[in-house]
């Protein structure tokens, strides 16, 4: 933790000033005929695709299934030391998931506390998840409300409800300078951080990139199943990369969901300082069992189960 300087506190107030005119706009309705917006969804896959290297993001999610058909069955996610790139790539190519220990609790952001975020970041602007944001989690209009980081804590702080508001997938630089990120890929997207109480979700869905999620404060229960067995999980399409689905893996509804029963779900709990390793495809719900400060990054690039498949290679 920096040494107390009021001028650098004033100098964090102005950037965080600043940076409230930075977030994101708000997803809203369009207006597109079927015709137009399916153009736009092209048009998007290709520059996903260009992103990539590769030569189809469809052919890319097929070729991925196929490989899960070949992975080995597991009960647990495995936890390993600190590797370096070349191990973590050697590991990853196995297309299963892992934690490892060691690396995230050496994290300057690992070593503050809640009460710091209140004293040195309250004025951020972070965008909260509201309401029922388990339903539409995938929905381009899911609830959402602006505020400061210091409103955002004071809301959870004095919130009865079960699922309380979350802050989710929010890109904090001011944040992410004290995080030392692993190089394990050439390429990424930028950190995204999840912040909130117990009781926060994320419902299960798969990303078809590779994902490190570092786990900074407190705990959480995260439910994985592999890529090929979204056969059983009712996918729904949110984009090209993104999909989720309806089951709850937490309170399984096998009436409803009939062949969910096939589907493999392998059980991991994170603690404070672990990074887990979700191979791109597969399937993974998220549940902060306390207070909980999170990040992720994706990768944007081939994933690595994938790096013997020339075919998917863009020329």
């Amino acid at each position: 933790m920096k040494p107390e300087n009021p001028a650098d506190d004033q100098q964090e107030l102005r950037a965080a000033r600043s940076s409230l005119r930075q977030l994101p706009p708000r997803p809203s309705s369009s207006d597109l005929s079927p015709e137009d917006a399916m153009a736009r969804k092209q048009e998007q896959e290709k520059r996903d695709a260009l992103v990539r290297g590769v030569t189809s993001i469809e052919e890319m999610r097929q070729a991925i299934r196929r490989a899960g058909r070949g992975l080995p069955g597991i009960i647990e996610v495995p936890r390993i030391g600190r590797l370096d790139a070349a191990a973590f790539h050697q590991r990853a190519k196995e297309g299963l998931p892992f934690v490892i220990t060691g690396l995230v609790g050496k994290w300057p952001l690992s070593a503050l506390t809640p009460q710091t975020l209140r004293e040195r970041f309250g004025e951020l602007p972070v965008r909260a998840r509201v309401g029922d944001y388990i339903n539409t989690a995938f929905a381009p209009d899911r609830a959402m409300q602006d505020m400061s980081l210091l409103a955002y804590l004071d809301l959870v702080a004095d919130n009865t409800q079960d699922l309380p508001p979350y802050v989710g997938n929010l890109a904090l630089r001011e944040l992410n300078g004290l995080c030392h990120w692993p190089a394990y890929f050439r390429k990424m997207g930028p950190p995204r951080f999840w912040l909130g109480p117990a009781g926060t979700v994320t419902p299960l869905h798969c990303d078809y990139d590779d994902n490190i999620f570092a786990q900074i404060w407190g705990s959480k229960r995260i439910f994985l199943a592999p890529p090929h067995h979204d056969a059983f999980l009712y996918p729904r399409e949110a984009n090209a990369i993104l999909f989720g689905s309806p089951f709850d893996p937490e309170a399984p509804d096998f009436e409803r969901f009939p062949l969910a029963r096939q589907a493999a779900m392998i059980e991991c709990i994170m603690q404070p300082g672990e990074l887990l390793y979700v191979p791109a495809g597969w399937y993974h719900q998220v549940r902060s069992l306390t207070f909980s400060l999170s990040a992720n990054r994706w990768a944007r690039a081939l994933p690595l189960a994938l790096q013997g498949d020339a075919a998917l290679k863009a020329g």
